[in-house]
């Protein structure tokens, strides 16, 4: 398996785990740790053909389809009309909603399930397990109290404080929180 990572590059278990084959589902969410799902997803969707096409799918949306104008009457390309890309860009679009839709579990699937375009759904889906800002906020609060009162519990080896340490701050890291130094 490690020839297949070039050097330098051998990251993360995710990428060992689409890169070893499990790469025929999505990673399903679990609700408490979204944005550990999140940067896997992109992971996942790097990882298809296309990457780049249905990553634009999801950052920014549906492809708008062109118009021809036919007897004075503009209406919307069909599918046969498109070019090649514009296919191309289409079925990535597809793609990706399918994408999402497969990593959830079906209470948040519920929920979602009548978004069509990716972005929306995304957006959707981040709405619903991050909250709102204050939400959002709230939880930066409780890592950085975590962090103002961490210290050593009576009877915990040396490895589980560095255990519980590194969780906080990859917790931190997740949502991109920086420490200032004084």
């Amino acid at each position: 398996m490690d020839s297949m990572i070039p050097n330098g590059q051998r990251n993360t278990l995710a990428e060992y785990m689409i890169l070893s084959g499990d790469d025929n589902h999505p990673p399903m969410l679990d609700k408490d740790v979204y944005d550990f799902w999140k940067s896997i997803m992109e992971l996942y969707m790097q990882n298809r053909e296309h990457e780049r096409m249905i990553l634009e799918s999801v950052e920014h949306g549906s492809l708008i389809w062109p118009t021809i104008e036919e007897n004075r009457v503009i209406r919307t390309k069909k599918y046969a009309e498109l070019s090649a890309t514009e296919k191309i860009q289409a079925d990535c679009d597809m793609k990706a909603t399918n994408i999402i839709l497969q990593g959830l579990p079906t209470d948040i699937y519920s929920l979602v399930n009548h978004h069509i375009v990716a972005k929306d759904l995304w957006e959707r889906v981040q709405l619903l397990m991050q909250g709102t800002s204050l939400t959002k906020q709230e939880r930066e609060c409780k890592l950085y109290d975590a962090f103002d009162k961490f210290a050593h519990i009576k009877g915990e080896s040396l490895h589980q404080y560095y255990l519980r340490f590194t969780q906080l701050i990859n917790d931190m890291n997740i949502y991109n929180i920086k420490l200032e130094q004084f």
